[in-house]
């Protein structure tokens, strides 16, 4: 079956329903000369009559009532599912496919999730952490949250976060057995955690001071994936790490950690989601952006 005879079986189950060409023409709002066109067409690619009809009355021949009775609960199956459809284009419901670093999720999402999901119970969410970039549209998800400056530029994006900061961290421990960097360049004298992506890439430090950026490749005893494993390898006294302020903000403020190089470090943009298109945004993401955009 093609979508033209598609559309011509619909033709014929209105004809069917009113025995009137008129009056299916009617419902369909298009002229009764397509009504008659459309039923003769399909009569024809079927080579099968399946209305006989007269001046004054139209009714379906044996071949047409026994493919009405099929067709009859089909279309009535299609329209149900058409008309939740447009009942539900509002009411945020149905699966949410997401894309973001896992420090995103740990810091951004999983303290707001259990209310999220409570406001919006019908939401179906399938939340994916991935470090490197993702083509969204490609991988068949419905919005990211990355780093602003990781954003391509005909994406929309949301701010989920404020300025976020990067700091170099080392215990006292660690630092009671050397002197702590001053500049840049006396990283090369330390131990360094350093950190592999998913891609593979082992990050290089960006610094940056008035303006002046500054990359670092350290060297270091120890390679890990997770920000998490990296503040308890420096709270070890491994070596320095260079983490995101907030995840050891706590552990400086207590004397565990000890803050190196902070004119280094300036604030940058922080998190954003990001999505295709706004026109005919799905409600499910409509709520996501709206619970989780950044008011400060």
């Amino acid at each position: 079956m093609n979508r033209t005879q598609l559309s011509q079986l619909a033709v014929l189950a209105a004809v069917a329903e009113h025995r009137s060409f008129r009056k299916a023409a009617a419902e369909l709002a298009i002229a009764p000369s397509a009504v008659s066109h459309a039923v003769a067409a399909l009569e024809d690619s079927l080579g099968i009559r399946l209305l006989q009809r007269t001046t004054r009355s139209v009714a379906p021949t044996e071949e047409g009532r026994q493919l009405i009775a099929t067709l009859g609960p089909a279309l009535s199956e299609i329209s149900a599912v058409l008309d939740g459809l447009a009942d539900g284009r509002d009411r945020p419901a149905g699966p949410l496919r997401l894309t973001m670093p896992q420090l995103a999720a740990d810091e951004l999402i999983l303290p707001r999730l259990s209310e999220f999901l409570a406001l919006y119970p019908d939401i179906e969410l399938d939340l994916r952490t991935e470090d490197r970039f993702e083509d969204i549209v490609e991988r068949g998800r419905d919005a990211g949250l990355r780093l602003g400056e990781h954003l391509e530029a005909d994406m929309i994006a949301v701010r989920a976060s404020g300025p976020w900061q990067g700091a170099i961290v080392g215990s006292p421990a660690y630092l009671a057995t050397r002197p702590a960097p001053e500049h840049p360049r006396d990283l090369m004298q330390h131990r360094c955690i350093r950190r592999r992506f998913s891609s593979g890439a082992i990050y290089r430090w960006e610094l940056e001071r008035e303006g002046k950026p500054l990359i670092v490749d350290v060297n270091g005893p120890l390679i890990l994936s997770d920000q998490g494993m990296m503040r308890r390898a420096a709270l070890d006294g491994i070596g320095l790490a260079f983490l995101f302020d907030r995840r050891v903000d706590e552990d400086i403020a207590a004397g565990r950690l000890i803050r190196v190089l902070k004119d280094w470090c300036p604030p940058f943009d922080g998190f954003y989601i990001y999505y295709p298109s706004r026109r005919q945004m799905r409600p499910p993401l409509r709520a996501f952006v709206d619970f989780f955009r950044h008011r400060g």
